[in-house]
C-alpha cells in the first residue's frame, strides 16, 4: 500500500469498545479514526459524510443492524470496506454479513496488531485475515438454510468464466491464497491476480471473500 493514512469509522453500541478501538488504532502511523457510529443508522449516514476507507462493523445493535448496515453501505457505497466485529468466529450472522458485502470479519478481543493488519488488510482490496478462517464459516452458515438462496444470478453469471477462471475461483473458495493458488497451477503469482481480477470484474464482486461466498451459492463447491 502507498503511505496515505486509511480513514476508519468505528460503529458499535458499546462506548468501551469503540473507545479502546480508537486509541489502539490512532496510535499507528498509518491509521486515522475520523469517526464512530452507535448504531447501523447512523453508519450509514457517517459513511456518507466522511467516506471512510474501512468501516469496522458491530453486528448486533439497535434501530439497524450491522447486517442491513452493510448491506446498504455496499449498495450505496464504491469504496468503503466492512470488517465486521464478533465475539466469537463461529456466528450465524457473520456468514449473512459476509453475503451482504462485507470484506471480512475481526473479533473484538483481537490484539492491537491483528487489528491494524485487519485494516490494512481490508484498504488494500484483499480479503479477511485469514484464507482458512472465511472457508470455516462458509462451510458452516452454508449449511444452515434447508434451501440456500444463491446470490444473485450466480447460477448463470459464472457462465461467462473461462475454464482456468473457474478454476481459480474453485480454488479461491477452497480458502487458498495466490501464493498457493499458483503453485498447485504452476503459474507465476501475477498470472493468477490477473485471473482473480478479472473474475471479480466479471462477477460484479468487491473481492475474494464475495468471490468465496458466490462459488457456494454458486454450488462450484461443495460445503465440507
Amino acid at each position: 500500500m502507498s503511505a496515505r493514512t486509511i480513514r476508519v469509522l468505528i460503529v458499535d453500541d458499546q462506548m468501551m469498545v469503540r473507545e479502546g478501538f480508537s486509541v489502539l488504532l490512532n496510535a499507528m502511523p498509518d491509521i486515522e479514526v475520523v469517526g464512530e457510529a452507535v448504531n447501523g443508522r447512523e453508519a450509514v449516514e457517517r459513511v456518507r459524510e466522511l467516506t471512510p476507507d474501512v468501516v469496522l462493523m458491530d453486528i448486533r445493535m439497535p434501530e439497524l443492524n450491522g447486517i442491513e448496515a452493510t448491506r446498504e453501505i455496499v449498495a450505496a457505497d464504491g469504496t468503503a470496506k466492512v470488517l465486521v466485529l464478533t465475539t466469537f468466529d463461529l456466528d450465524e450472522y457473520v456468514y449473512q454479513a459476509l453475503r451482504a458485502g462485507a470484506s471480512g470479519f475481526l473479533l473484538k478481543d483481537a490484539s492491537a496488531r491483528q487489528l491494524a493488519d485487519g485494516v490494512r488488510v481490508v484498504a488494500a482490496g484483499e480479503a479477511l485475515l485469514a484464507p482458512s478462517v472465511t472457508r470455516r464459516l462458509i462451510t458452516e452458515f452454508s449449511k444452515l438454510s434447508e434451501v440456500p438462496r444463491p446470490m444473485a444470478g450466480a447460477q448463470s453469471a459464472y457462465g461467462e468464466l473461462t475454464d482456468r477462471e473457474t478454476e481459480v475461483l474453485v480454488l479461491i473458495a477452497q480458502g487458498l491464497s495466490n501464493v498457493e493458488i499458483a503453485g498447485q497451477l504452476v503459474v507465476a503469482e501475477s498470472t493468477i491476480k490477473t485471473h482473480v481480477s478479472r473474475i471479480l470484474v466479471k462477477l460484479g464482486l468487491r473481492d475474494r471473500t464475495q468471490a468465496a461466498v458466490f462459488a457456494y451459492e454458486a454450488r462450484l463447491v461443495t460445503p465440507g
